[in-house]
């Protein structure tokens, strides 16, 4: 049971069919772990879900049936831009999309109001990837986030791991290791961040980017889009004020930038106040994806 008293895994009846309903500065710190079958409420088949057959004995949530699926695959890519991994867009014009992480864990749960300070009050729009730590540490302050309609918040994992199914691992951060737990790692904040705010995110990334193909297709059948970058912005809230503008220099129509939101000490918040103005005066929209 978790804190509200609700169950960590409400199961779905079997026979009913499912309706619709790189970074090195976020870390996974020591101790922190993703179990398997910890759900916050029901879970909502996205719409591409497939109906249970009639007649089992057992009751299965969907998460677990999306992994089922996939048990004992064995993947043959990894990295940061695979097949079905978003990583542009369409562009109308010179559109171009901000993304922020914030990563949770030991030393990475604050806020860098500063940044999130400047886009509101220049009314640019941001997607803001969330980690289920990072959300646990502070509920209403991304219910604030989640009320503001600059901002869509998405779904960074809920312990920051490679999406992996076999526990691949990048910049020394062990990935998930089966697919039942990348499942899991999806689903646990997708349910959060649906409970605190009333919308279910779109979009995920893991921790540090890296995925595997079949982790890759795990996220799109629990119904959020896996999203990678064409700018690395801020490498992980390491780079000085200098470094983030001059990686923003890079843009180009239909590009997602990946920066952090979790190291108000970072050169982030700087490094973007001075280069979003530029890029605006050169003609530049920022959008939603």
């Amino acid at each position: 049971m978790d804190s509200n008293g609700l169950s960590r895994r409400r199961l779905l009846t079997v026979g009913a069919a499912l309706t619709a309903g790189l970074t090195t500065g976020c870390a996974v710190a020591q101790g922190d772990s993703i179990g398997t079958g910890h759900t916050l409420a029901e879970p909502v088949a996205p719409v591409n879900a497939q109906p249970l057959a009639t007649g089992e004995a057992v009751s299965i949530p969907f998460p677990a049936q999306v992994a089922a699926r996939h048990a004992g695959a064995v993947p043959q890519q990894w990295g940061v831009d695979l097949a079905g991994i978003t990583s542009s867009f369409p562009a109308h014009g010179k559109q171009f999309a901000l993304t922020f992480d914030a990563c949770g864990g030991h030393g990475n749960s604050a806020i860098d109001q500063p940044l999130i300070d400047f886009l509101i009050a220049e009314q640019i729009p941001a997607t803001l990837f969330l980690n289920k730590r990072w959300v646990d540490a502070d509920p209403a302050r991304v219910q604030l986030l989640g009320a503001n309609p600059l901002f869509e918040l998405a779904n960074h994992g809920s312990a920051h791991k490679p999406l992996s199914v076999s526990g691949r691992s990048a910049y020394r951060i062990a990935g998930t290791g089966s697919a039942e737990e990348a499942a899991y790692e999806v689903w646990d904040n997708h349910q959060r961040i649906t409970e605190l705010t009333g919308r279910a995110p779109r979009f995920f990334r893991t921790g540090t980017a890296h995925y595997d193909e079949v982790a890759v297709a795990i996220v799109n059948e629990l119904g959020e889009t896996p999203l990678g970058f064409t700018v690395n912005a801020d490498f992980g809230a390491t780079a000085s004020p200098g470094q983030v503008q001059r990686a923003m220099s890079a843009a180009a129509p239909g590009g997602i930038a990946l920066a952090h939101m979790h190291r108000p000490g970072s050169g982030t918040a700087a490094g973007m106040a001075a280069a979003l103005p530029a890029l605006r005066a050169a003609g530049y929209t920022f959008v939603h994806l």
